[in-house]
């Protein structure tokens, strides 16, 4: 229960955020907000895939507009909250950016975000085996800077519909360890990470419809701070949205 209650606090922290933004006409000249469910995926070293449902929300809103004639970028602000039906298998996620966007011509932008990203990591559960009984592999949270080059492009009747793609490499994460963690294990020497996105969609004016595929990935040098490779992480999303534009 209070987990629950955290999460929608946080999650009623990102629409009200989003809502202020958007409410000073002055700065904000376009906001989205949206929700979208579908299927992640997650694979911790040789352990078995682990499927299972995800929604999250996600906005965006333009606190200056841009020039393309003289070169000004945009300057967007936005965040994302992403929730698992399956707490105990996948991570609940939060995250905030901001950045430069640059329209050329009336299909193509191209920006470049700044984003600070949470993971509630759950703990892997392991299944044993001959003489080794059952038991659980605690990692710790994890906060992430990531810096995605972004990259869409307008195309159809009236340039309505979108293709969108995002990617980054990943930055060493900052751990949160607790005293019993820190105790059994020294942290985990991060190798290198990605993270590549792109969705496609429709925007029908007020409301829009998108589809977007994510895979991001985690590689951990083989060491005693990750025994089994149990470190090494990979997530799949696959999801469906609606939102609304303003």
């Amino acid at each position: 229960m209070k987990r629950c209650k955290t999460l929608m606090a946080r999650v009623c922290v990102v629409l009200l955020a989003l809502f202020l933004l958007a409410s000073v006409p002055a700065y904000c000249q376009r906001g989205t907000l949206g929700v979208n469910f579908g299927e992640v995926t997650d694979k911790s070293g040789s352990l078995s895939t682990v499927t299972g449902i995800e929604g999250s929300v996600d906005g965006q809103v333009m606190l200056f507009q841009g020039n393309p004639k003289d070169g000004t970028p945009s300057i967007v602000v936005g965040g994302e909250v992403r929730f698992p039906f399956d707490t105990t298998n996948h991570p609940r996620e939060y995250a905030a950016f901001g950045g430069p966007e640059f329209h050329i011509g009336r299909n193509f932008l191209i920006g470049v975000h700044v984003q600070l990203r949470k993971i509630d990591v759950p703990p892997i559960p392991l299944p044993g085996g001959g003489l080794t009984p059952p038991g659980v592999f605690n990692r710790a949270n994890m906060e992430l800077l990531q810096i995605p080059l972004v990259l869409q492009y307008k195309f159809g009747p009236g340039r309505h519909a979108f293709i969108r793609a995002e990617g980054e490499p990943e930055f060493t994460p900052r751990f949160h360890l607790t005293a019993a963690e820190a105790a059994s294990l020294p942290k985990p020497h991060f190798n290198y990470g990605y993270t590549v996105r792109g969705s496609l969609g429709y925007d029908f004016g007020k409301w829009y419809v998108k589809g977007t595929y994510e895979t991001r990935y985690f590689k951990f040098t083989n060491n005693v701070g990750n025994p089994g490779g149990l470190w090494n992480w990979k997530t799949n999303v696959m999801t469906g949205g609606v939102g609304i534009a303003f």
